[in-house]
């Protein structure tokens, strides 16, 4: 296993994430606890410190049985991560409420690496407002945790404020071949580091987007170039290349994952990719947006609009639908990312959008496209 820096603690380069555990009988609030806690055992007797947990992840089952699995000594072989559930929060009570609550939930006094849980345009402004700097640092100097960051799912002209608007450690983005312009990206990435921010990155794989229902032209590239790496060593290795990224989250789900990714990760190495490798995954890349079906640029001249509709990230969210096949992952993201208002469903086709577009999208019609598609 390869080690990085955060702050002064040496961490795996390869971080256990707890959202994805096996389940019975494909209910994912039921965590199949005898072959999770093999998974994780495996993990961390093969190297891997850093166990990324969180409040909501298997409806709520994670943070307990992660506690629990981390028992007979193996809590003192790792940094644990968990996160706040930001929008919760309704008062500077509640932060402590929830860390404490969480404290007991993993069987724990402490936690090295606490987390704003995904801040966005919205919810940062409220968090500030209720108190929640004054209770980082106060959880801080009592111990209760050791680094404050925090993760993030919204636009780069977001993140780049809230990097600069406390002393943060940490910050996780999610960041893959896929997405070097989207959300934080790889400017936000750079912006973060300069300010003095380690990195944790998430969905390295897009919640194994990049490794299931691979399209024929893909497969076939593989093949005809005979690589002899997988497309999740790919798509690792295409993270761990930059030195500046100092743990990948997997969430593992089953124990061939696990060993694959420890296997992986014993030997991978900034600036390692070959150039074949580097063109072979742009060529992959190019494959999979093939498949896109609006040709959004995000150029961001639809917006705002009057009405509150998120066009551009409704555009995205259906485009990657159609690109990666992944109709429960696509309707889960609008329900739970997009505000009631924000969705297709409050166009009121007034039209200025359809005036303002670049590239001539018939932005009405998509919505609808979208709507329909991503409702449920």
């Amino acid at each position: 296993m390869k080690f990085r820096k955060i702050a002064d603690c040496e961490i795996s380069i390869l971080g256990f994430g707890c959202m994805r555990f096996p389940v019975i009988d494909g209910d994912m609030n039921k965590i199949d606890e005898p072959e999770a806690t093999r998974m994780l055992h495996y993990a961390i007797d093969h190297g891997v410190n850093y166990i990324d947990t969180a409040w909501p992840y298997h409806g709520g089952a994670s943070e307990p049985f992660t506690g629990k699995a981390l028992k007979g000594g193996y809590r003192d072989k790792v940094y644990l991560a968990t996160k706040l559930p930001s929008w919760m929060v309704e008062s500077r009570e509640d932060c402590d409420k929830y860390l404490n609550e969480q404290l007991k939930k993993l069987q724990t006094d402490r936690i090295e690496f606490y987390l704003l849980h995904s801040l966005d345009k919205t919810r940062w402004p409220q968090l500030k407002s209720l108190g929640v700097v004054e209770f980082m640092e106060t959880a801080i100097r009592d111990g209760r945790i050791r680094y404050a960051g925090f993760s993030f799912h919204d636009d780069l002209d977001v993140f780049k404020p809230i990097v600069d608007d406390f002393d943060w450690t940490f910050c996780q983005i999610q960041y893959n071949y896929m997405d070097e312009n989207h959300q934080a990206g790889t400017e936000g990435l750079e912006y973060a580091v300069s300010k003095g921010l380690d990195i944790v990155v998430m969905e390295p794989l897009r919640g194994g987007k990049l490794t299931k229902r691979i399209p024929d032209t893909i497969q076939n590239l593989m093949s005809t170039k005979g690589i002899d790496k997988t497309l999740a060593e790919l798509a690792l290795r295409w993270v761990w290349n930059r030195d500046d990224v100092s743990c990948v989250l997997s969430g593992m789900s089953t124990m061939e994952q696990v060993i694959e990714n420890c296997r992986i990760a014993d030997d991978a190495q900034p600036n390692s990719l070959s150039d074949e490798e580097f063109q072979i995954i742009n060529r992959i890349r190019d494959l999979f947006l093939e498949r896109m079906i609006i040709p959004c640029t995000d150029c961001r001249y639809c917006v705002p609009c009057k009405e509150g509709v998120d066009i551009p990230r409704i555009f995205s969210i259906y485009n990657d639908l159609n690109i990666y096949r992944n109709s429960e992952w696509a309707e889960g993201y609008y329900q739970i990312f997009l505000q009631p208002s924000e969705r297709a469903s409050n166009c009121r086709e007034c039209g200025e959008c359809v005036e303002k577009c670049p590239q001539g999208i018939g932005i009405i019609e998509e919505l609808k496209k979208c709507h329909a598609a991503l409702s449920g």
